[in-house]
């Protein structure tokens, strides 16, 4: 008896959850994507693709001067070239001094041989060699090795080039795949929705102060990059109609006479450090860690900065993003 109670309240129990269910309404297919949420990974997406436009912007520095230090050890490489051959022309002048009148086949071969090695190789073969002068002969070998370090000296740069050059075009395609799939969410929205996060984006830029205390350089940097705000956010772009952050930094410098590279990370490397609490007009500020963001610091707690595709360069406060660092050029 007591089994069939048992059985007859689970029984009755399973027939109300089945009830509960019928009455929960289904979810839809296809909800609409939360404003919020879309908007935080756009703003992931759109940070990582600058975090791999910066670092392409490092790799691009480093192979310019990969490509001064290949020209370099080419130019050495050529010189020794010469330099060797001018030696070889001697050894073969008093190879065939030497012996003149003789028709010996490995003379032959030594004289014709334009193989650096190989001539070297068959002067060994010689049944008279000690004949040879044996200082020139010494020169000789040594200056084959010395173009033999440069070649391989060559040959690793020209290595490490490449390197880089593919280390580039795999940045560029985590640029282009990151923006694709920000582009592509943002696409998903409602047209109501998308004017939301754009408007939302619009609110964060701040309004620019009427006066900049800056002077000097500074004041020269700060008033470039002011003029700037408004244009359009494009990845690895330094100017005129847009900027990416350190290209607009770059820029913004330039026209105080102040050269920095074209990289958020490496302007950090350069400068002279500064308390984030004793900044002052044309500081560069700098975010995230690693650094793959940097603006310029405009005074009243407020930076202008190329932000990303969505607002492009604007005014915002300088604690907008995590704040690491701050710098001054010049």
């Amino acid at each position: 008896m007591l089994h069939g109670h048992k059985r007859l309240t689970t029984a009755f129990a399973g027939a109300l959850l089945v009830g509960a269910v019928a009455f929960v309404p289904a979810s839809p297919a296809l909800a609409e994507p939360d404003i919020d949420d879309v908007q935080a990974r756009v703003d992931r997406l759109y940070h990582e693709a600058e975090q791999a436009s910066e670092r392409h912007n490092d790799a691009r520095i480093e192979l310019e001067e990969l490509q001064r230090e290949l020209d370099a050890v080419r130019a050495d490489q050529e010189r020794q070239d010469e330099q060797m051959s001018a030696v070889r022309e001697q050894v073969r002048d008093s190879i065939v001094r030497t012996y003149q009148g003789q028709n010996l086949s490995a003379v032959g071969r030594v004289v014709v041989a334009d193989d650096p090695s190989a001539f070297l190789a068959q002067m060994s073969t010689l049944s008279a060699y000690d004949g040879l002068q044996d200082q020139l002969f010494d020169t000789y070998s040594t200056e084959v090795k010395a173009l033999d370090i440069r070649r391989q000296a060559t040959a690793a740069q020209a290595a490490e080039l490449a390197d880089v050059e593919a280390e580039l075009a795999e940045e560029k395609a985590t640029i282009d795949e990151k923006v694709d799939e920000a582009e592509a969410l943002l696409s998903r929205l409602e047209t109501e929705a998308r004017e939301a996060i754009v408007s939302r984006d619009a609110s964060r830029t701040e309004t620019a102060p009427v006066s900049v205390p800056a002077s000097g350089r500074a004041a020269a940097a700060v008033q470039y990059a002011l003029a700037q705000v408004g244009k359009s956010y494009v990845y690895g772009a330094a100017g005129p109609s847009s900027f990416d952050c350190s290209g607009l930094t770059m820029m913004a410098w330039r026209q105080a006479g102040v050269s920095l590279p074209h990289s958020s990370s490496a302007q950090y490397g350069g400068g002279t450090k500064v308390s984030t609490s004793a900044l002052q007009p044309g500081d560069l500020v700098y975010y995230y860690s690693p650094i793959s963001h940097v603006g310029i610091y405009i005074g009243n707690g407020q930076i202008v900065h190329a932000a990303n595709p969505s607002t492009g360069v604007q005014i915002t406060g300088v604690r907008s993003m995590p704040l690491v660092g701050a710098t001054r050029p010049g």
